[in-house]
């Protein structure tokens, strides 16, 4: 591989994210069993989510806004102010979890940086995902940071075009096949898929991929063996 910069995602492949995530989804649900089961609960959240994204895009707030739309119509607008309360606090107590890095990433970080540009391409909520980087302490790393509203063919080519380096040159790791791997794969790029024991079902596709330019690892830390 003639790879010269490397991007990373940012949640679940640097630090956790998604299991804080699936934490506050249960204690909505649970809000709300007086209303629907638990896992109807779930897939209403899901629904709800799914309509709001092209509205708010992806992260904590857009999830909170979910969390109280979805109350508000499962509970035929009968619900109590305390669930709509307390549905805002745990998109509050989202924002102020503790960065929890990734085993191994910031040696990793350290390794690769010797030899690649390193970057960050994460979607998500522009004031959290810069809180988050911040707190991790990674920062120092990166050569670059790109904080995208989604991960689309055109995302990556408008990042690849900012880096001014051929698709041929990018190499792209994350947790998802669905927005970090196909993507980048279709315009050229190289990916590498990290599995993380948790993954949002949007993220998640229902067939293999198959492709020269890409591979998956058990850890972060495999990328030493790959890559140096």
């Amino acid at each position: 591989m003639s790879i010269q910069v490397i991007a990373f995602d940012a949640d679940d492949t640097l630090w956790v994210n998604e299991t804080y995530f699936r934490e506050a989804e249960d204690k909505f649900c649970a809000l709300l069993e007086d209303y629907l089961p638990h896992h109807s609960v779930a897939k209403e959240l899901f629904y709800t989510e799914l309509q709001n994204i092209p509205h708010y895009g992806y992260g904590v707030k857009g999830f909170m806004l979910s969390m109280i739309e979805t109350a508000l119509r499962v509970s035929d607008k009968k619900i109590d102010p305390l669930v709509i309360e307390k549905a805002i606090q745990y998109g509050k107590d989202l924002l102020d979890k503790p960065i929890e890095l990734l085993d191994g990433i910031e040696e990793v970080l350290h390794q690769l940086k010797k030899k690649y540009r390193l970057v960050v391409a994460t979607k998500g909520d522009l004031l959290d995902q810069e809180r988050k980087l911040k707190k991790s302490g990674l920062a120092e790393y990166f050569h670059h940071i790109e904080i995208m509203s989604d991960k689309r063919e055109a995302d990556y080519r408008k990042l690849i075009g900012h880096l001014d380096i051929d698709p041929v040159h990018f190499l792209m790791i994350g947790n998802s096949l669905k927005s970090d791997v196909l993507p980048v794969l279709a315009i050229g790029g190289h990916a590498i898929h990290i599995p993380y024991h948790t993954t949002w079902a949007h993220e998640q596709i229902d067939h293999a991929v198959e492709h020269v330019n890409f591979r998956e690892l058990a850890s972060a830390r495999d990328l030493l063996g790959h890559l140096l």
